[in-house]
């Protein structure tokens, strides 16, 4: 049976050692282990080894070393188990060598899918405008349960989801095209369904932000747009043909009523 005759130090990585074994007046270099597989395995010199023992050593080590790759890939920011599944997946390592490192991360808290979640979500509240239907799904995506996901989406409180909402209508106020209030505002709808708010609390939102509507701004825009329409129709229409054309083409962008037939009244007074 082989026996060590040699551990020396590697030259790149002194946390890795080199193991030669003597067989007979022959010497050589058999694998080399990290530090941890040396203390665990007791290697040492003068240590006969079988090579059965070689084999489960090498194979210790080979797992150890996904583990650092694992560790290393933690080191950038917090990730889900099934983010390390896929990233040691891709380093080549065997299903069950994966299960072994996922195994060892979660005893050492290095990977916590409850905690996870809770600090995806507190991130995306503080970082970003979307909602929790949106997050949800970004969740569901790198492997954390529905159960899981909503309990962390607890924190995402009607109250914040409210503040958002009315921030995004607020901030599309003050950069209003010369469109309709009611048609822009149906764009800012869908644009919030999308970000994953709920409807309810959209709806809710906007009919607050329907009482403060800007009436200058709206008037503004109304006689841009019909003015517009006047331009384009007046070459084969005049009269009450064209007054109708124009309300019915400001009806059809969303304009009020009211301000509409304001409008077409002073076209009235033109003509």
């Amino acid at each position: 049976m082989p026996v060590i005759s040699r551990i020396t130090t590697q030259k790149k990585n002194n946390q890795r050692y080199n193991i030669f074994l003597q067989e007979g007046k022959n010497e050589r270099f058999a694998f080399s282990v990290d530090e941890s597989i040396l203390v665990e395995f007791r290697l040492r010199k003068g240590l006969e080894i079988s090579d059965s023992v070689i084999e489960a050593i090498q194979k210790k080590d080979e797992t150890y070393k996904f583990y650092i790759q694992a560790i290393n890939f933690l080191s950038y920011r917090m990730r889900s188990r099934k983010e390390v599944f896929t990233y040691l997946k891709k380093k080549e390592a065997a299903f069950e060598q994966i299960e072994q490192v996922l195994e060892r991360l979660e005893k050492e808290k290095l990977i916590d899918d409850e905690q996870f979640a809770r600090m995806f979500v507190q991130s995306r509240i503080n970082t970003t405008s979307k909602g929790p239907m949106l997050i949800k799904k970004e969740l569901l995506e790198k492997g954390i349960s529905s159960a899981i996901a909503e309990r962390a989406l607890d924190q995402y409180t009607e109250e914040l989801q409210y503040k958002k909402i009315t921030a995004f209508f607020e901030k599309k106020k003050k950069s209003r095209k010369k469109v309709s209030y009611r048609k822009q505002l149906d764009q800012w709808k869908t644009n919030l369904l999308q970000k994953g708010f709920p409807m309810d609390m959209i709806q809710q939102a906007a009919a607050d932000l329907d009482e403060n509507m800007d009436e200058e701004k709206e008037w503004e825009a109304l006689v841009y747009q019909g003015e517009k329409l006047k331009r384009k129709h007046e070459g084969k229409l005049s009269g009450y043909a064209l007054r109708n054309k124009v309300k019915e083409g400001l009806y059809r962008k969303g304009f009020p009523m009211d301000m509409i037939q304001q409008f077409t009244d002073k076209m009235d007074d033109e003509y």
